[in-house]
């Protein structure tokens, strides 16, 4: 069941944003059904965004704990139908700045790319680490 949630959802925002769409960068100021549907979907990928950092940010770059994910602090750079219209494999680009899970304090910027297609299959595709913060000790 919540396999179908996922999917119901992520075709919801998809198509919203028809073939392939730029999300603006400017911060809500009010609720709408695209942020909702947004922010269920990031809610759903977040366990997948987490295990993904923490193999990338443990213990290479934070040794005393793994990365947390906000899904505030998630922003969808695009979107894109990767086998044409109405075909349900999709691509997701995000930027995400993990954090100490504590005090939410950011800890790292990141880019990735998401494969998600029926099933629900999610796989990523590209993670590209942007920059670390120096953590208050």
């Amino acid at each position: 069941m919540k396999k179908i949630v996922l999917v119901f959802i992520l075709s919801l925002v998809l198509i919203t944003s028809f073939q392939t769409s730029t999300v603006s960068s400017a911060e809500p100021t009010q609720d709408s059904d695209q942020l909702r549907l947004q922010d269920m979907l990031m809610l759903m990928l977040s366990p997948y965004i987490e295990k993904d950092l923490n193999r990338y940010y443990y213990p290479k770059i934070l040794k005393d704990f793994s990365p947390a994910v906000t899904p505030w602090k998630i922003e969808v750079l695009e979107t894109s139908r990767v086998n044409g219209f109405r075909g349900f494999k999709m691509h997701i680009t995000f930027e995400i700045e993990p954090t100490d899970g504590g005090q939410w304090i950011p800890v790292g910027k990141d880019r990735m790319t998401y494969e998600i297609s029926a099933g629900p299959e999610i796989k990523l595709i590209k993670h590209t680490h942007l920059k670390t913060y120096e953590y208050p000790e």
